[in-house]
């Protein structure tokens, strides 16, 4: 059971009424969430939602072949498993941790019963869905109509607006892996980043050095997302 003053620690959470998150408190819990661990599986429904507070969660779609591409990523401000509240129940997605971090999840049934009440939380989560949608949307259009190196850029900042500080952990192979593009690809955009004096780069740290730059290298994707989740959510964007 978590208390009143934890929920801070995720923004949707900290968003909730206080009459809302007391029904939720005796049902959640925080667990650890290391590098790579599946939260969910295409087609399978899940038990729990997870609300991520230090980790960030990649939304992949895999093909036959086992190829995959991220679609989303939801971090400190969102949660994984709309599909609980959505009524599909489950979705052809697989929901993987990217950034090693802590979460706190809540048990299924007791997101659905809050969702069917019509109360805040139905609002809340319905504007973050909508918001997550957009995500999706412009993730497609980017990884069809742009560069590598704006695609690179795009990801690296939708990933720090969920952490805190200025560096992630990760292995160019895993970008290259949610990008869905050859490790190659990432190498060579990732050292025009850091000759821009944009990144530096070593043993799978990333350090952000000029994110104005990033955010000038970047194509419009990136704003169009960060804009509607400001516009649908300015309360969470802006804790």
């Amino acid at each position: 059971m978590l208390f009143l003053n934890e929920k801070n620690d995720n923004h949707l959470l900290a968003a909730l009424p206080q009459e809302e998150f007391s029904r939720w408190a005796p049902f959640l819990e925080h667990v650890h969430m290391p590098l790579g661990q599946v939260i969910s599986e295409p087609g399978c429904i899940q038990s729990h939602v997870f609300f991520p507070t230090t980790s960030i969660v990649s939304l992949l779609y895999v093909l036959e072949n086992g190829a995959s591409a991220e679609i989303a990523v939801v971090g400190n401000e969102g949660v994984v498993g709309i599909s609980l509240f959505m009524g599909g129940g489950s979705t052809p997605s697989r929901a993987v941790v990217q950034s090693a971090g802590e979460g706190i999840r809540l048990k299924a049934f007791a997101l659905q019963d809050e969702f069917n009440r019509a109360g805040p939380a139905l609002h809340l989560l319905l504007r973050y869905t909508q918001a997550l949608i957009t995500q999706m949307a412009q993730t497609a259009v980017c990884n069809r109509h742009h560069s590598l190196d704006q695609q690179l850029c795009r990801w690296l900042l939708l990933s720090l607006d969920r952490l805190t500080g200025n560096e992630l952990v990760m292995t160019q192979e895993l970008i290259a892996n949610m990008l869905g593009v050859r490790r190659e690809g990432v190498t060579e955009a990732a050292l025009k980043l850091q000759k821009a004096g944009l990144i530096s780069y070593a043993r799978g740290h990333i350090k952000v050095l000029d994110r104005l730059g990033l955010e000038k290298r970047s194509c419009e994707c990136y704003a169009v997302v960060k804009k509607e989740y400001d516009r649908l959510l300015p309360n969470i964007m802006a804790t």
